[in-house]
């Protein structure tokens, strides 16, 4: 399959069948890392890493990876780069696609990066935006896919919030991949209808479905797959955390809330989590609310059946195999 040249912005770009082929190369890449068998198969290319939000695992695993495949990476943080104050999008994209042979953009909006893709000569690659996380999408099905042998069939229950990156990108997924999606979360958060719309589409053609509801115990129903993420979202302001946590406390990911799901069920998070108050943002809830567990509790998450470290280590698998499929 060739993927060279190709732009990663969302799922929505991909086939099943090149969603597959990523996955596959992704695992190759992991075996080879794990067996010390050399992968750096592309010396002398640089990539240019954009961060406009901060990050630990999206930075590390670009970082990572393109070190292993034998490439240089420069790391531009909002105070180093003048991308959208002093110099346009549009001649940040022809200025650093004349220097590097691939382009990773972190941070707000998307049109942001569509528009770095639409002036750029060589491959952008979304590391999150407001509104998708498709590298994130890689790292879920690979750990999926080892905990279960395939996707085709699985349900997925995600709680919370079901309107930004998370909720968007894995409705998107699970309905490429012929997975069943639901959304356990009040009215106000479900996904937008005109993407829902989309991904019914996608469910048609795959076998896959939708379900959005209110209930947590019908998202939740014979789910193999328990997602959450943090209820507040980076750039958003410290204010609302009062009101997330009166509507979403409903769904959070508990042991009686896994009840519902099948026997051999996973809980995975897109990290950090907030499920103790051994964080700053965590101790500051726990004092003003009196809440020392938010989207998930500490029994869940550190159970057995959570998969969040063996998720996070397949970031750096997944975006190996997603630049390494663009730039071949």
């Amino acid at each position: 399959m060739n993927l060279k040249g190709r732009d990663f912005l969302t799922l929505r770009d991909f086939s099943k069948e090149e969603i597959n082929y990523l996955l596959d190369l992704a695992a190759e890449y992991k075996d080879k890392k794990k067996k010390g068998i050399p992968h750096d198969d592309f010396r002398g290319k640089n990539i240019a890493l954009i961060f406009e939000k901060t990050s630990t695992r999206t930075r590390c695993s670009f970082e990572i990876a393109a070190h292993d495949l034998g490439m240089g990476s420069t790391y531009l943080n909002p105070k180093d780069s003048q991308i959208g104050k002093k110099e346009s999008i549009a001649d940040t994209a022809r200025v650093l696609s004349s220097m590097f042979e691939g382009i990773e953009y972190r941070g707000y909006g998307q049109e942001i990066v569509e528009e770095l893709a639409k002036y750029s000569k060589v491959p952008v690659w979304n590391g999150l935006t407001n509104e998708y996380h498709p590298t994130q999408m890689l790292a879920d099905f690979l750990t999926i896919k080892e905990q279960f042998g395939k996707l085709e069939g699985l349900k997925l229950a995600y709680m919370g919030d079901a309107r930004y990156n998370m909720g968007n990108s894995l409705m998107i997924a699970c309905t490429k991949m012929g997975m069943h999606f639901a959304a356990g979360t009040t009215k106000e958060y479900f996904p937008n209808d005109e993407l829902v719309k989309v991904c019914e589409g996608y469910a048609k053609e795959s076998g896959g479905s939708i379900l959005l509801t209110e209930d947590p115990a019908e998202a939740a129903k014979d789910a193999d797959i328990i997602y959450t993420d943090v209820w507040v979202s980076m750039g958003e302001p410290d204010e609302i955390w009062e009101k997330r946590m009166h509507d979403l406390t409903p769904y959070k990911v508990t042991e009686e809330l896994f009840s519902y799901a099948k026997p051999t069920a996973i809980f995975l998070h897109c990290l950090p989590a907030f499920h103790d108050d051994k964080t700053g943002i965590g101790k500051e809830i726990c004092e003003k609310y009196g809440v020392k567990e938010l989207e998930v509790t500490d029994e869940v998450f550190e159970s057995p059946r959570s998969k969040v470290f063996e998720e996070a280590e397949n970031r750096m698998h997944t975006i190996k195999a997603m630049m390494a499929a663009t730039l071949q």
